[in-house]
């Protein structure tokens, strides 16, 4: 299964979007947002509830525990 980092960029690669824009929604530079992208940096809870809403999906799928991207 795929981890965090895989499933954060295969969403917003998917939607087209550029990591300046999650940078700004976290509220994070874009070198912070890319060490989520490498695997380099966690991102907290909060920021995971964010991006978890901001892609419609659930924090399980986010972080790779399941392949079911619906919240319950």
């Amino acid at each position: 299964m795929p981890n965090y980092s895989e499933r954060l960029k295969e969403l917003r690669t998917s939607r087209r979007l550029y990591q300046r824009e999650l940078a700004e929604l976290l509220g994070i530079s874009i070198r912070g947002y890319q060490c989520y992208e490498t695997g380099e940096h966690e991102p907290g809870v909060k920021k995971l509830i964010a991006l978890a809403d901001y892609y419609n999906v659930s924090i399980d799928y986010l972080v790779g525990r399941t392949d079911d991207p619906s919240m319950n």
